[in-house]
C-alpha cells in the first residue's frame, strides 16, 4: 500500500509535470496572443469564444450519443463537460493525454473501460473522416476561388489530401477490421520472435485493445443512423471553428465566410500531416502561408493567433475550471463519506 505522504508527493510531481508542459506549450505563443487580444475588439473576442463553446457543445452531444449506446443514463451535460475536460488535457499533455482523459471520464460515469476505449477510438476516427469530407466539400464549393489562389500548389494539396486519406483509412481499419488486426499481429509476432519474446507483454496488451475495438465497432458501426448522425454533427461543429478567422477578415479582406472556411479547413488538414506536438507551430505556419496571399501577411498572422486562442487557449482555460471543479467536488464527497 502507498502511504498518504507518498500519494501527496506523487500528486505534486504530477501537478509540476502538468505545469511544466503548459509553460513549454505556451513559451512562444503567450506573448503574441496576449498582445493580439489587446488589439482586438471585445466583440470579435466574444464571437470567437462563443463559437468555441458551440463547437464543444456539439462535441459533447456526439460523445453523449455514442456513450448512451452503453450507458443510457449518460447525460448531455456529462458529454459537454467531457469535451472541455479533454481540451484541458490536450494542451497539458501536448495532445497525448486527451484520449486517456476521455476514457477516465467515461469510466467514472458508467461506461466500462473496454467500451470507452473503443468508443473514443471510433469517435476520433469519425472526427478525422469528417475533417477530410468537410475540406473536400468546401474546396469543391469554392473551386474557382481555390484554384485561382492555390492552383500552382495543386500537386502539394493533392499530396496533403492523399496523406490525410491514408491516415484516415488506417484509423478506420485499425478501429474495426479484424482482418487488418490479424495482418498486424502476423508482422508483430514475427518481429517479437526475432527479438526472443522481448515484447510479449506489449503485444498481448495490443491484442486486448484490438479486441475491444472490434467489439465496439460491431456495436456502434451497425447503427447506420448513428454513424451518419455523428459525421453530420462533426461537419456542423467544424463550421463554428473554421469560420472563426472570418470575424477577423470581415471588412478588412476580400474574402467571404465560405471561402474562409475552405482555406481554414485546408490549412488544418495539411497541418495535421506535419509532425508537431498538438499541432503547435505547424498550424500557425500553414494557416499564415495560405491566408497571406489573400489577406496579407500581417492580417493572416493576427488571424492565426486569434484562431489558436479560440481553438487552444480558451478551451484550455474553461477545461481548467472543469478540472478544478471536479477535484473540489471529489474532496467534498470524500469528506462527506469519511
Amino acid at each position: 500500500m502507498i502511504s498518504k505522504t507518498k500519494k501527496q508527493i506523487l500528486r505534486w510531481v504530477f501537478v509540476l509535470v502538468i505545469v511544466g508542459a503548459i509553460i513549454y506549450t505556451f513559451r512562444d505563443l503567450a506573448g503574441p496572443i496576449l498582445e493580439q487580444l489587446k488589439q482586438t475588439t471585445p466583440a470579435v473576442i466574444a464571437g470567437i469564444c462563443a463559437m468555441t463553446v458551440v463547437y464543444h457543445v456539439i462535441e459533447g452531444v456526439i460523445t453523449t450519443l455514442l456513450a448512451k449506446q452503453y450507458q443510457p443514463d449518460f447525460t448531455y451535460g456529462m458529454g459537454i463537460t467531457n469535451a472541455f475536460f479533454c481540451s484541458f488535457y490536450r494542451v497539458a499533455t501536448l495532445g497525448s493525454g486527451s484520449g486517456i482523459a476521455a476514457i477516465v471520464y467515461l469510466g467514472e460515469h458508467g461506461v466500462k473501460y473496454s467500451e470507452s476505449f473503443g468508443l473514443y477510438m471510433l469517435q476520433y476516427a469519425f472526427h478525422k473522416i469528417s475533417i477530410a469530407i468537410f475540406s473536400m466539400i468546401l474546396f469543391a464549393l469554392n473551386w474557382n476561388y481555390m484554384c485561382a489562389h492555390f492552383g500552382e500548389y495543386m500537386w502539394l494539396l493533392a499530396a496533403g489530401y492523399a496523406v490525410t486519406l491514408v491516415i484516415t483509412a488506417f484509423l478506420i481499419l485499425f478501429s474495426c477490421s479484424a482482418q487488418f488486426h490479424r495482418i498486424i499481429f502476423i508482422i508483430l509476432d514475427f518481429v517479437n520472435g526475432k527479438c526472443r519474446g522481448r515484447f510479449d507483454a506489449s503485444v498481448q496488451m495490443l491484442r486486448e485493445q484490438c479486441r475491444m475495438l472490434e467489439e465496439a465497432s460491431k456495436h456502434l458501426l451497425g447503427k447506420k443512423r448513428l454513424v451518419a448522425g455523428t459525421i453530420g454533427l462533426n461537419l456542423i461543429k467544424f463550421v463554428f471553428w473554421y469560420a472563426m478567422p472570418y470575424l477577423v477578415f470581415r471588412g478588412a479582406a476580400d474574402v467571404t465566410a465560405l471561402q474562409t472556411m475552405a482555406v481554414t479547413s485546408l490549412s488544418v488538414m495539411l497541418a495535421a500531416v506535419i509532425p508537431a506536438p498538438a499541432g503547435i507551430g505547424s498550424t500557425e505556419f500553414v494557416f499564415t502561408a495560405l491566408f497571406s496571399g489573400i489577406a496579407g501577411t500581417g492580417l493572416a498572422g493576427s488571424a492565426s493567433l486569434l484562431y489558436r486562442f479560440g481553438t487552444f487557449v480558451f478551451p484550455f482555460v474553461v477545461g481548467g475550471v472543469v478540472v478544478i471543479g471536479r477535484r473540489i467536488r471529489k474532496k467534498q464527497t470524500g469528506f462527506a463519506n469519511a
